[in-house]
């Protein structure tokens, strides 16, 4: 799903670091080495029909890579 980040993102919270990415491999294929945390927080969301809610929100970041694979998990209210 397309959707467009307005703002910043709030309560950010890890979720996993290290081994416990499971994706961690593919992540370092894609996009390099780094230390890789999957990561959550709540944004305001612009979806493609363009309206907007505010929504748990999942990536995965390393330090010198940034912010990768952004996903809405649940729209909330």
């Amino acid at each position: 799903m397309r959707f467009k980040i307005l703002g910043e993102i709030q309560d950010v919270e890890v979720i996993a670091s290290g081994r416990g990415v499971r994706l961690r491999r593919e992540l370092e294929r894609k996009y390099g080495r780094g230390r890789w945390r999957k990561m959550k927080g709540i944004a305001l969301v612009e979806l493609p029909d363009g309206t907007i809610h505010k929504a748990e929100i999942h990536w995965y970041e390393a330090h010198g890579v940034g912010r990768k694979e952004f996903k809405i998990k649940r729209l909330l209210g």
